[in-house]
């Protein structure tokens, strides 16, 4: 052992001294640090593990890690961790992905769950094994979460298109195959439902339209309305999307049909994404970033005291007006 034999203690001392185990004396351990330090080494947070039975670790888990709403949960997460000394292993596994549950207790101290399906095998496999866990976006009984109403969130959305003069509402994500188990998209198409009907709208399920949360989705989607209506008048005057970038691809495809927006259609997203200024997108605006940083103080708690029982933080979201919603027909708003 290289620190061994630059320190010149034997392997059994070394071994002890960088572990934090009692019987060595405080001057033999700064030696033995000296050395490890001048060769770069650190000791294995596995190995420390066994000893301390911390690894200063957390999980983060997550069906994708590429689109944009998870990626800002995790830099939430990222900038609570790092102020606290806790290292961030990301475990991106896919909606039908598989973990290992009993190896991945042995690597952290707790897991952050990023919108998991409901009831997925993996998050019950590590409930079971006593983890700490604390999910963003999705609520599970005797868990800590933090959630965002999107029951509300979608009649905040159509609310503020009706409040426009609109009548015709196409909602761009209702369900598909990929986001059948998770409930963000019907529960904020709930919502839409719920505020076309308190106006006396029956809602047209020629007006839904399915779509996972990307721009590509939000352009098929768009394209799918022009080939069911052409330019008659039961084409939708407005969409509101399930996400912003659902929003943005809809806005693309809108200006390749020259569909005037928000003349000839308005556009409402929700998430209050990066680039929806660059569009002019109104949108429902969560608080993305202080999700990850709420949910990685909740999470370090229940590390440091594991008997604290599970808390549920929701948080509010705010309607943006910008350029994309305007009055049917591109008149005065109403009053």
């Amino acid at each position: 052992m290289e620190v061994a034999a630059l320190s010149g203690f034997s392997p059994a001392t070394v071994s002890r001294a960088l572990r934090g185990l009692p019987g060595v004396s405080t001057k033999t351990r700064e030696a033995v640090e000296r050395a490890a330090a001048s060769l770069g080494y650190a000791p294995s947070p596995w190995a420390t593990a066994l000893t301390t039975g911390r690894t200063n670790a957390i999980a983060v888990i997550a069906p994708w890690v590429s689109r944009w709403f998870f990626s800002a949960v995790i830099e939430g997460v990222q900038e609570v961790l790092s102020a606290c000394g806790y290292d961030l292993m990301l475990y991106p596994f896919g909606v039908d992905g598989e973990l290992d549950a009993r190896a991945l207790t042995k690597r952290v101290d707790g897991v952050l769950a990023l919108n998991v399906p409901l009831a997925h095998r993996a998050i019950e496999g590590l409930d079971d094994l006593g983890v700490p866990i604390v999910t963003v976006g999705t609520a599970m009984e005797g868990i800590s979460a933090v959630l965002v109403d999107n029951v509300a969130v979608g009649r905040q959305a159509t609310q503020h298109l009706l409040d426009l003069g609109h009548r015709r509402i196409a909602f761009f994500g209702s369900e598909t195959e990929e986001n059948r188990r998770f409930t963000v998209a019907s529960d904020r198409q709930r919502g839409y439902h719920d505020a076309l009907r308190a106006a006396g709208i029956e809602p047209d399920p020629e007006l839904s339209f399915p779509t996972d949360f990307s721009i590509n989705g939000g352009e098929a989607a768009l394209h799918r309305s022009v080939g069911r209506f052409g330019p008659s008048a039961d084409r939708p005057t407005a969409v509101f999307a399930v996400s912003d970038e659902v929003a943005i691809g809809g806005l693309h495809a809108a200006r390749l049909h020259q569909i005037q927006v928000p003349k000839d259609m308005s556009f409402i997203g929700v998430d209050g994404h990066d680039f929806a200024y660059l569009f002019d997108l109104s949108t429902i605006s969560q608080p993305v970033r202080d999700q990850g940083r709420i949910a990685a103080r909740l999470l370090l708690q229940q590390v440091n005291d594991p008997g604290a029982g599970p808390t549920a933080v929701n948080v509010g979201c705010e309607l943006i007006r910008r350029a994309s919603t305007g009055p049917v027909g591109g008149g005065a708003p109403r009053s």
